[in-house]
């Protein structure tokens, strides 16, 4: 009995030493947990293409992230030659009306914000640049071509008063943006902080981060001073959708697309029924015209195109003779070099990638051509018109120019107006109705 009592003692003895270990576990982790929830969340997406529809709803989408997750700040990662204004304008609105502070960040190394990406830079809370990068050559470019000395005055002054009001908004120095949207100027990473162009200079996000703690910012009528160092950095990534249509904005891929289009409407209209060229093609048309949508295009060059395309396909109804298969190559060599009507070079068709296409297009035109002229040359093998040209042998002796020939075998009735022996070897020089007509092989 008394080793029961002993037996249930300890056992009462060991399962409180368990409840206390466990206590104390839990009490533990506790601040580790409110440790963890209390770390600043920072959203960073990166943009490392011209600034146009794709580069706008990658920037949006990420702003709309942070502020539904409650994010302390959001930075955009920069790489762009610059770009459409309206797609610029549409970010920077959204940026100034951004409840998160949003931190432009040029990186890295090798980076550039040239024309719309310094607009985007100077309407940022807080701009910074990784070393080894430039900002500047904001002077506007008409993506329709060239434009007269009084319309590029006005644009100019027009981006001109746009920057000073970024300027002035964000506290940045107002007489550098002018002189980088009227004389093209850029600056290194170093001289944009001493020229109060940016504010931050970091060699990596870590850095950026600690840098931007304690900084003041104006969020809306409020300021906020910005608590980022050892923050949880979480990534926007790109959709898959835009990475589709980043892939397909390329206006050298664009131009493929619509090459790719042509000849599989081609290869439909000369093989019906086929429907996979017609697919492939409705498709690849399609694409390329939301391409084109964000590109400036010149309509005669892209009616060059289609005309092209028209005279491939009429070849195939029409013996031109190759007449509309050369003005079709033509048509579309012109065309292509028309298509893009812009100065600005990342907008533009590669001459060398045009010469290719255009060539490939000929090669295999030419060679679609010649073959279908081999073949309307060719002797018909079939029918009763095969049989013209064939050899035959006299079964019996003609009589008054009529007699019969063993033709492929069978009996046929013939007429010659040569005088045939049973034996003789003669060829068919015409058909009426189920009688050859004949004339002897000397």
């Amino acid at each position: 009995m008394f080793k029961r009592k002993n037996n249930l003692f300890l056992t009462g003895v060991v399962l409180l030493a368990l409840m206390l270990v466990h206590s104390t576990a839990q009490t533990d982790s506790i601040p580790e947990i409110e440790e963890t929830r209390l770390l600043p969340l920072v959203k960073i997406v990166t943009v490392d293409l011209p600034i146009g529809p794709i580069s706008e709803r990658i920037i949006l989408r990420a702003i709309d992230i942070a502020e539904e997750e409650s994010a302390d700040a959001v930075i955009i990662e920069l790489n762009t030659p610059g770009g459409l204004d309206t797609s610029m304008r549409n970010i920077i609105k959204r940026i100034l009306h951004s409840e998160v502070p949003v931190i432009s960040y040029v990186s890295p190394s090798g980076s550039r914000a040239a024309s719309a990406g310094v607009f985007i830079s100077y309407s940022a809370h807080v701009a910074a640049m990784a070393p080894g990068t430039n900002i500047g050559a904001a002077h506007p470019v008409n993506m329709g071509g060239q434009m007269d000395s009084t319309m590029s005055e006005k644009v100019a002054n027009d981006a001109a008063a746009y920057i000073r009001s970024l300027a002035s908004r964000r506290g940045r120095n107002a007489e550098w943006a002018e002189d980088a949207v009227y004389k093209s100027v850029s600056i290194t990473a170093k001289e944009a902080l001493e020229k109060n162009v940016i504010d931050i200079v970091a060699k990596n996000t870590e850095d950026l981060l600690e840098q931007c703690t304690g900084k003041e910012i104006n969020i809306g009528d409020t300021t906020a001073v910005l608590q980022l160092k050892d923050a949880r950095v979480e990534r926007v990534d790109i959709t898959f959708s835009d990475e589709v249509l980043k892939i397909i904005s390329d206006p050298n891929i664009a131009y493929i697309l619509l090459s790719i289009g042509m000849m599989g409407l081609y290869f439909e209209f000369s093989n019906p029924g086929a429907i996979l060229p017609g697919v492939i093609g409705g498709i690849c048309l399609i694409l390329a015209f939301f391409a084109l949508s964000t590109l400036p295009i010149n309509i005669a060059g892209l009616l060059l195109m289609f005309a092209a395309g028209i005279m491939f396909i009429l070849e195939i109804k029409i013996t031109s003779h190759g007449i509309l298969t050369i003005g079709g190559i033509l048509s579309m060599l012109i065309g292509s070099m028309m298509l893009i009507d812009t100065e600005v070079p990342y907008l533009q068709v590669s001459l060398s990638v045009i010469i290719v296409v255009v060539a490939a297009t000929a090669a295999f035109f030419i060679f679609a051509v010649g073959f279908a002229i081999k073949a309307q040359k060719k002797q018909v093998t079939t029918g009763t018109e095969g049989l013209i040209g064939q050899k035959a042998k006299v079964y019996n002796d003609f009589s008054d120019g009529k007699g019969q020939v063993l033709l492929h075998g069978e009996r046929w009735r013939a007429e010659s107006g040569q005088e045939l022996k049973k034996g003789d070897n003669v060829k068919v020089v015409s058909i009426d109705n189920l009688t050859v007509k004949v004339e002897k092989i000397v």
